[in-house]
């Protein structure tokens, strides 16, 4: 088949689908499918001796340190549990910084000396593994020929049993370290920060007066957006396949401005792969809350419930997983990709933080009267110093090619980080800096006119959509992660960030009582100082307007615009001291953190500008040339007959049609040019040489592209791929 014949098969096979019948199994509630798959803590009370149940349980609640004489047992009651599930293999499941999930599968079984094979899985085995680690990005920490890297057991994390019609596997979630001990993931650095973040929170509470409290955590609820598209078009776009987003394609005649998507009824086939992966999230004990049309055409959102930090992370990934999998099960291709589509919004995902433990609940929750919630206040003022010092940390902890499509445009969160309180909240630190908050704006009702419809009660502050560090009643939602990424990254930073915020109220206060002075004036003072020194950072105006780009300039506020000028955050001497002193990083591994993001920067784009170089070449050249060959063709065949040929049609392709030419000479003119060393100059000459290049090439061929005969074009068009599902 060629020109437009692949498309239109796929458009009729599109239409004559049929999606499999998914739903609950008869007498089946989602109840009752919650964790199915997952060794609880409900299934390990069943399981374990009740000593062992006692100690891991208080690894896990209340961050002890765990005891390895268990071990043994609760590999053994693993192992049993599983392979009731039909487990034939183990995995340890780690998480590199290529920003994937990785996983090495062995065999329970093990050879016996009279030729028969037993079922082992000895305590050893689950705490530690040894995945070859020479192909993982290090950033320098090792040499490629040095392979030996070891996964550690991560107790908080609980394992789950992930089915595959051909067997299943005991999936055991493990940190990731070299033979120094070097993190080579995300989960370490993140253990490592909920650790020292929780010290210093500790710290805190002990001054409000609860004398020995529960260990505090983070909390994150990742809200995650997607695209769907049909597979039979995925696979007709190598950009699609190869790059996760399109590197042509004109703008269709109707795109999100009707906002007729959003919110709109689910497609029956969406929602058919909404209530199949809804149920496969909840056999792993992912709890998969909110489902809905996002706003561009063929997005969407699913949000979860609030987990630990550690826990959120791992099902985010796994959850990414699992959408994958059930999408092309149903004929589809979930796009995780921050820009998949030129011209439409992009997709991120929204981790909502906060922290708290189980004595004391939600550390961010400012009640009725924040005013006179001083714990609160003091939480939250944490959160203000926090993304005042490190905001540029907080913009590079989400740096990446794919989110530089994203941040900065008028559908997502500037590169400015600041943060929006609300109006109620506003008022009361303003308060705060004047002496002392005495009221708190109070909730209202809305009269809405019509007698039959309830009375609605209204929060005392709107939302901010454009803000990138909003409030937003019980929590802060970080805005700018994309689609893509680990949360881990985020919340390594967010936890870091406050353990140092926590940490200066802590020593500040303790030093004050111990001077005399009385805590609640003390409190005071300190609130007072914080605001007036780090209250620049809080706006809850239009993040979009360009009067605010002004502002933040004025205010002090970095505006980093690309991954390049957020990447060297990392290796600052205050991101280095930071980390450092809170024993999260070394400068080791802060330095190897900045050279794996400039070289997934430098592959990223290398890999687009390849795609975008054969492409032009051997798909979309070849069809302008076809489509201006068959008008040179008439106007030769009219003037043959005597008949005066209209040369406009020709002179419309041909225009473009060099500069399609000229562009990707100059395209494999920068994809053979000599980059220089290192991946810092690598980096640059991407941003510099292949991204211009790049969209030369594409503003050209989609130029072209509006013009070529519809039967001539080869590639399935955003019209049908946004719109054909």
């Amino acid at each position: 088949m060629s020109g437009n014949a692949v498309r239109l098969q796929a458009i009729k096979d599109v239409e004559a689908y049929v999606p499999p019948a998914v739903s609950f199994d008869l007498g089946e509630t989602p109840g009752e499918v919650f964790g199915a798959n997952v060794f609880s803590k409900t299934v390990m009370q069943k399981r374990l001796p009740k000593s062992v149940y006692r100690s891991v349980l208080a690894t896990i609640d209340h961050a002890a340190p765990l005891d390895p004489l268990v071990a043994d047992a609760v590999a053994s009651a693993m192992k049993d549990w599983a392979m009731e599930k039909g487990a034939t293999h183990y995995a340890h499941v780690f998480y590199p910084l290529t920003g994937l999930t990785a996983e090495k599968h062995d065999s329970f079984l093990e050879p016996a000396g009279d030729g028969s094979a037993l079922a082992e899985f000895a305590g050893k085995t689950l705490t530690q593994g040894e995945p070859d680690a020479s192909s993982f990005p290090s950033g320098g920490l090792r040499n490629t020929f040095e392979a030996r890297g070891y996964t550690g057991w991560d107790v908080t994390s609980p394992a789950y049993v992930l089915e595959n019609p051909n067997g299943n596997t005991l999936c055991i979630p493990t940190v990731f370290v070299s033979m120094q001990g070097d993190a080579l993931d995300h989960k370490t650095p993140l253990l490592r920060s909920q650790q020292s973040m929780a010290v210093h929170a500790e710290r805190v509470l002990r001054l409000f007066g609860h004398e020995q409290p529960d260990a505090v955590v983070s909390y994150c609820g990742a809200e995650q957006e997607y695209f769907l598209i049909d597979r039979h078009f995925h696979l007709a776009r190598p950009d699609l396949l190869n790059a996760g987003r399109t590197l042509f394609g004109t703008k269709p005649p109707k795109g999100q401005e009707f906002d007729d998507h959003y919110f709109g009824a689910i497609p029956e086939r969406v929602l058919g792969f909404m209530m199949d992966t809804e149920r496969e999230l909840f056999k792993l004990g992912i709890p998969a809350k909110t489902r809905h049309n996002e706003v561009a055409p063929g997005q969407f959102e699913i949000a979860p419930v609030f987990e630990r930090g550690n826990v959120a992370a791992d099902h985010q990934q796994l959850l990414m997983t699992t959408f994958k999998r059930i999408a092309q099960k149903h004929g589809m291709e979930c796009l995780f990709h921050e820009k998949p589509f030129e011209g439409v919004n992009g997709s991120g995902k929204h981790v909502n933080f906060s922290l708290g433990n189980a004595s004391e609940g939600n550390l961010l929750l400012p009640g009725e009267t924040p005013h006179e919630n001083a714990q609160f206040l003091v939480f939250c003022a944490a959160v203000i110093r926090a993304v005042h010092k490190f905001g540029g940390l907080l913009r590079a902890s989400v740096a990446s090619a794919s989110n530089d499509h994203r941040l900065g445009a008028n559908e997502a969160p500037p590169a400015i980080i600041s943060i929006f309180l609300g109006d109620q909240l506003a008022e009361v630190f303003d308060q705060v800096a004047k002496g002392g908050a005495t009221s708190s704006k109070e909730k209202g009702t809305l009269m809405i006119g019509v007698d039959t419809l309830p009375v609605l009660p209204t929060d005392p502050g709107d939302r901010n959509r454009t803000s990138p560090f909003a409030f937003t009643g019980n929590r802060f939602e970080f805005r700018a992660p994309g689609s893509l990424q680990s949360v881990g990254g985020p919340m390594v930073t967010l936890n870091t960030i406050m353990a140092e915020a926590l940490d200066h109220i802590a020593t500040t206060l303790e030093a004050a009582v111990a001077a005399g002075t009385a805590f609640d004036t003390a409190v005071q003072k300190l609130l007072e100082e914080l605001i007036s020194d780090h209250g620049a950072v809080v706006f809850n105006g239009d993040g979009y307007s360009e009067e605010w780009q002004v502002e933040a300039a004025a205010r002090g506020l970095p505006n980093l615009r690309t991954t390049l000028d957020a990447l060297p955050e990392l290796v600052s001497e205050p991101a280095l001291e930071l980390f450092s002193r809170y024993g999260v990083f070394s400068h080791r591994e802060m330095h190897s953190r900045y050279e794996i993001g400039l070289e997934q920067y430098a592959l990223t784009i290398g890999v687009e500008a390849r795609l975008t170089l054969e492409i032009g070449t051997t798909s979309v050249l070849p069809a302008a040339v076809r489509h201006q060959t068959e008008i040179a063709t008439n106007l030769a065949a009219l003037k043959a007959v005597g008949l005066e040929p209209d040369l406009v049609p020709l002179e419309e392709i041909s225009a473009p049609l060099a500069q399609l030419r000229e562009g990707l000479a100059v395209l494999r003119s920068a994809l053979a040019a000599e980059t220089g060393h290192g991946a810092s100059a690598e980096a640059e000459h991407a941003r510099d040489a292949l991204l211009p290049a790049m969209a030369s090439v594409r503003a050209a061929a989609d130029q072209v592209e509006s013009l070529v005969a519809d039967d001539l074009w080869p590639l399935p068009t955003y019209q049908e791929m946004l719109f054909v599902l």
